[in-house]
């Protein structure tokens, strides 16, 4: 009944097996697992995925743990990618004015600044 999407309620599962509801109630791990299922059906109504499908809160929290220790990663990378740039920016400049002849006129140099984004 959950992999078909159906509520899963004591009545519906009684009906479904043939059985009296008073027999379930008297099925402890029948009685919790039917709760289980029906308790999850409440907070998601809309969901057809089966609970056994469903992602875990420890599947979340290891894809959210994997998620920041990327975004960790990567930020190290895009530091030191503006620090190499930054430095191969400023020796451009070093040697593009060791080549130059100093200017008579004060003018306006074009300047690039990096800065986090």
């Amino acid at each position: 009944m959950d992999a078909a999407g159906e509520p899963v309620t004591l009545e519906t599962v009684a009906k479904r097996a043939r059985v009296s509801r008073s027999w379930l109630y008297a099925q402890p791990d029948l009685r919790t697992e039917i709760e289980h299922l029906r308790a999850a059906h409440r907070r998601a109504p809309a969901s057809p995925v089966p609970a056994r499908q469903r992602t875990s809160d420890v599947s979340l929290l290891r894809r959210l743990e994997a998620a920041n220790t990327r975004i960790r990663r990567l930020t190290e990378e895009n530091r030191q990618l503006r620090e190499q740039l930054a430095q191969s920016l400023g020796e451009q400049r070093a040697a593009a004015t060791r080549t130059r002849p100093p200017r008579t006129r004060p003018s306006n140099p074009s300047s690039v600044t990096i800065g986090p984004c």
